[in-house]
């Protein structure tokens, strides 16, 4: 009797799959803790969805472009897709994101967050500045001196480069609270900050 009820009422209920281009340079598993876990709890609770996937577009240096989360909506309360939106601009999504919808990917820009990226110099320093400092430290550094100014999200190691990708409310103001250390840490001697959102 139940399965009959169960099958009856999935097949009768309507959903439609959207997909949230996050303009955001984190890698798979950042992108799950940032992103994907805590949306999916709030569609749960609010019976609105679920997350059903994700993807991360690479450069031709295989470094980070965008990340993707595929997400099923259910109809027909049109407040699930703001639900969705709303949530991702709680949780940091950057500006330049967007919602595809439909066949037509139909697009819904959203995102509050300003991104900042310093790329660090991974073959021009002195070998003692590689032999002595960390590149752990100033990801540590680096959230310490932001506090509620910004975050980072993600990172990526290139050849020549190691790149901290930042997000928080302002470029500027995340530029300078982390200018005196940038000025300071030999590690990041000749570093690049790079506005990416």
């Amino acid at each position: 009797m139940f399965g009959k009820l169960f099958a009856k009422t999935r097949k009768s209920a309507e959903s439609i799959t959207i997909l949230a281009r996050l303009n955001d340079r984190a890698q798979p598993m950042d992108r799950g803790e940032l992103y994907e876990d805590p949306l999916e709890k709030v569609l749960k609770r609010h019976r609105a969805g679920s997350v059903t996937g994700g993807g991360t577009q690479l450069g031709p240096d295989n470094e980070i472009e965008f990340c993707d989360i595929e997400i099923e909506i259910y109809k027909p309360e049109a407040n699930h897709l703001e639900l969705v939106k709303q949530t991702l601009e709680e949780l940091g999504a950057p500006k330049g994101s967007k919602l595809l919808l439909g066949e037509d990917e139909e697009e819904v820009l959203f995102g509050l967050n300003e991104g900042l990226a310093v790329y660090l110099n991974g073959t021009d320093l002195p070998d003692e500045v590689y032999s002595d400092c960390d590149a752990n430290f100033v990801y540590d550094e680096f959230n310490r001196l932001l506090d509620s100014e910004g975050k980072v999200h993600s990172y990526w190691q290139g050849s020549t480069e190691t790149a901290l990708y930042v997000y928080g409310p302002s470029f500027d103001t995340m530029k300078e609270r982390l200018s005196g250390f940038l000025a300071s840490y030999p590690l990041c001697q000749s570093a690049r900050v790079v506005r990416i959102a």
